[in-house]
This record gives C-alpha cells, structure tokens and sequence, in this order.
C-alpha cells in the first residue's frame, strides 16, 4: 500500500473522479458511511453520539456518517461551524440529506449556547469531522474553540474522520500538541505521512497501558490506477499477504528452509537461544544454533526441536576464528537456507575475525544483527551487499556507529540516511525504532505501523532477527516482502501481548508466544477496512 502526500491524496481524489468516473458526490458518501460502519462495529454501546463539522469536505464526510448513525438508532446531535447557508457543492448536498437539524456554531459563544454543554455531558462519542488532509497549520478561530471545548470532557471517545483537525497530512512530528485528541482515526484510499509518522491517537484507557488507538484505511471507490505517489514509501503490513496463503496439504519441513543462527559466547547464551526460538516459531523448517561449545548445553535444552552445532571457542569463551578452516565452517553451513549471525557474539577480536571471514566466504543470504552490525562499522571497507541478500538491523545506536554519526544525527532524516545507506551497500536495511523503516537496495522504504513501548526491553531485537531469518528461508524468491513482514508481524505480535498484560510487564519472549495471534490476523478486514494500526476490538474492551 502507498503512503501518499496531501497532494498526491488530492489528485487521486480528481483523477478517480476525471478519468474514471467516480463523483466526489460518490467519494464522500462511501467515505461517511465507512467512518459511521466502523464507529458501529467498534464501539457498539457508544449510542450517543456529537458529530463536529467543519466547513469543508471534512465536515461533509462528517455530515454523512451522522446520518449512517441516525439510521442506525443512535442519537446524534450534529454542530457545523460557520454559515451552513454558504455551503455549496458535495456539502450542500450531504446538508440537504441530513436528518437532523444541525446546530450552528457562528461565534465562539455559540458553543456555550444552543444546549451544546448539556448534549456533551450526555455524550459518549465526540467525531471530529472539522479539519483534514487539505489543512495547513496553524489552525485558527472556531476550530480552536472546538478542540477547548472538548478538552473539557476527558471521558469521551473521539473518533477523527481522516485525521485529528489541526495535524497536518504531511507532517513526520510525533505529536502535535495543537491537534484534537483521537481515540481511533478513520483515513481514506491510503495512509497519509502523518498517518505513519505521528502518534495520531492518544486514547489513555486502551488495554496493556497503550497510548495508541487504531487508525485504519477505508476504501473509498478510488481505483488502484488512480493513486500514484512520488515519495517511494510504502506499508511494510502489505507485504504479509505472503504469510496469508495457506500451506500445501503435501508440504514438509524442507519446503520452509534452514535457519542457521550463530552467536553466543560464555555468559550469553540467551540471545541465541530466543533468535532461534524465534525462527521456529515463524515457520522455518528447520532450524539450526550454532554457538560456542561451553554454553552448547544451555542452547539445547531451550526446546527439542533446535539442533545444534558447538563452535570452537577462544580463551574468553568467545567464537574462535579457527571455526573459519573449511573441516569446521563446511559442516556448519552445509544446506542452510538463511544465516542469522550476531545475538550473543561478543566484540571479542577472535569473534570478529570469524564473523568478517564468514561474509567473505559464503553467500548465502544473512541477517546481520547486534555485535555483528559493530564488527562492520569497526570494518567498513571489508564488506557490501552486491551480488548477495544482506539484512541490517540496527536500532538508531548501532546505525550511528555503522554511519559514523551521531544517534542525533541519524534521527534528523531517518528515511534519507536508510535510503542513502541501503542503495550505497546494497543491503536491506532495517533501521528500528518508533514506526521502524525496511529499505531496500532500490531505494524503496517500508514503514511499520505496528509494535509499542513495553517492546523496548533485552531480546527483542534478537527475537526480531530470528523472525526475519525464519520469513526469507520460507519465502527466498520474494526477500523484500519477507523482511517486511517479519518487522510487521514482530511488532503486532507484541500488540497482541499487551492486549492481556501490561507494557512494563512485557518480555521478548511474550512476543514469541503470540506470534500465532499475528500470523493468523488479516490487516485488511471483512468489512474492508485495512488496520495501519489497532487490533480489531481493542475499543469495546474499555467501553
């Protein structure tokens, strides 16, 4: 799926309309009905309703799906700012059809008038329809007020037609403390940058502690030739589709390929331990650790389905470069499908030099991860990605040493640093953090909707490297897509987590165990909604 531009939304909005006959009349209904569907599927019990429309297209989504929820049965009270008598075009007409008198909000005072207070006190949901993707801050006069007067009222539910009124589409800000709040959003066609830059929903009574509520795409009539975007980003949750596809009846362990994990050294077994549960949880065949033979016996007993290979140790208990001579490193790697090298390694020179002869001496793909991702940047002339399958996961600290920056650095442009990175060693480059960044050695990015804050603890990045090792051995022809979705199904694995315990509580390998929950999760809904972010139910739990 494409992330769009503000502009770019406008154009695919007139060229379905010029080119392919779709009326804007026909857009803003398909738009309101699929906000008003979603406020009915997700919060069932929220029945009265306050519906704020400004004067512009927004309002007129807004107008629509008031009326959807009048028909529903609920009771809603609509407030439009401004003149309703100077409206004109597409909203005249969502106007005309109302079937409630709205109420006019001319002056500032008006919101004080008009019984407005006693229709809020009674609210359960508030739908902000006054601002969207065509704003540009700052945002001024009515709408000002009409975010103060909800301010007031912290116990309601918002629901943001496109966006929260006063964030701008195209703003990469985290947060825009101007902005409405928003329990969930509802977008159209395609996400906007703001959609997967900022936190855009800051529902404080979600499950698990989560600040973050769903926003989810709907489609709206716009047919897929009709939206072009220059910015070369796309969903990295689109990519699961390669996971969605059910495996043959007749299929066996060496369909899913041969994960080979390398690292750990004594006193740091766990991290190749969670890598390779990790890969075998994500489907891989099989899946082999190859560790240091002192912590051999820990590795195994971590469960029976992980073979093991014991590596010929240095003095401090780290991976000897003698397990480079061909009568050690031939066995190791005889057959593998995919080598995932670092968790655990150690910066010992001994484990240096065997990971630097490793990437001289095979070919086969790699994922390269913690202590391996800084024996490349202390050796940046000795390796590059051309002619091979090369994944980076650095978090913004291993980025800046692979860079040769600082970590402020890396974080004023993160999407220009990983494309320059990316396409100058041609390398997959999976650059973590908040709305983590997969670029390609085309130049092409993918940002990841999905994980939270109770992720940020040890392991999870080795459970990550494991998952993407296990996604490319199960899906070699389509390397790109599989890195995708690893990072995708990582983070909404750890959704899921926190669904039945707290942030702080979480732990790597909570992750692990509900890897089923991700996979089985299908981001584009029945009802046709593609969840950016959110879990389907999440709202209902705190109604």
């Amino acid at each position: 799926m494409k992330i769009l531009t503000a502009a770019e939304m406008g154009a695919t909005d007139r060229v379905s309309t010029d080119r392919f006959g779709i009326s804007s009349l026909e857009l803003m209904e398909h738009a309101g009905r699929a906000t008003a569907r979603f406020i009915l599927r997700e919060l069932p019990l929220c029945r009265r309703i306050v519906v704020l429309c400004g004067k512009g297209n927004n309002g007129g989504d807004g107008l629509v799906a008031a009326r959807y929820l009048v028909e529903a049965g609920c009771a809603v009270s609509v407030m439009i700012l401004g003149d309703p008598t100077a409206a004109h075009g597409e909203v005249k007409v969502m106007l005309e059809r109302l079937p409630v008198t709205p109420i006019v909000i001319a002056e500032e005072a008006d919101f004080s008038r008009n019984g407005c207070k006693g229709l809020l006190d009674r609210a359960q949901l508030f739908v902000d329809a006054v601002l969207g993707t065509g704003f540009r801050p700052p945002m001024r006069g009515l709408a000002v007020a009409g975010r103060s007067l909800l301010e007031r009222y912290p116990q309601i539910r918002v629901v943001a037609v496109d966006l929260p009124s006063g964030w701008d589409a195209d703003s990469r800000d985290f947060l825009a403390p101007e902005a409405y709040r928003a329990d969930a959003v509802v977008t159209f066609t395609a996400p906007k940058l703001a959609h997967v830059s900022g936190l855009l929903t800051r529902g404080a009574t979600l499950p698990g502690n989560l600040q973050q509520g769903p926003i989810v795409v709907a489609p709206i009539g716009s047919p897929a030739e009709a939206i072009e975007s220059a910015t070369g980003l796309t969903w990295a949750g689109s990519s699961k589709l390669i996971a969605d596809r059910p495996r043959s009846a007749d299929s066996n362990k060496g369909r899913f390929g041969h994960v080979l994990v390398i690292g750990g050294a004594r006193g740091k077994s766990g991290a190749p331990c969670m890598s390779s549960v990790a890969a075998l949880r994500a489907g891989a065949g099989l899946v082999t650790a190859a560790v240091a033979q002192s912590i051999l016996p820990t590795v195994a007993a971590v469960t029976p389905e992980l073979m093991t290979h014991a590596l010929l140790e240095g003095e401090k208990g780290e991976i000897s470069s003698r397990n480079l001579e061909a009568a050690f490193l031939d066995p190791v790697l005889d057959k593998k499908s995919v080598i995932a090298v670092g968790p655990g390694m150690g910066q010992e020179e001994e484990a240096v030099q065997f990971f630097l002869g490793l990437l001289e001496r095979t070919k086969v793909p790699m994922v390269i991860d913690a202590d391996a991702l800084n024996a490349l940047a202390a050796h940046p002339g000795q390796w590059n990605g051309r002619g091979r399958l090369l994944v980076l996961t650095p978090h913004p600290g291993e980025m800046a040493r692979l860079a040769g920056m600082s970590i402020r650095e890396v974080e004023v442009d993160r999407e220009g640093l990983a494309r320059q990175f990316a396409t100058t060693h041609a390398v997959t480059l999976v650059l973590k953090g908040w709305r983590t960044l997969i670029a390609h050695p085309d130049g092409r990015i993918a940002i990841n909707t999905t994980g939270n804050p109770g992720m940020a603890k040890g392991g999870s990045g080795d459970i990550l490297t494991g998952i993407v090792a296990a996604m490319i051995a199960q899906y070699p022809e389509q390397p790109a897509e599989a890195v995708e979705a690893a990072i995708y199904l990582h983070g909404l694995a750890a959704d899921f987590a926190v669904r039945w315990q707290d942030q702080h509580t979480l732990l790597a390998m909570d992750t692990v165990a509900h890897l089923y929950e991700a996979f089985r999760f299908r981001a584009e809904q029945p009802a046709g909604y593609v969840w950016l972010q959110g879990i389907p139910g999440m709202l209902k739990e705190r109604e």
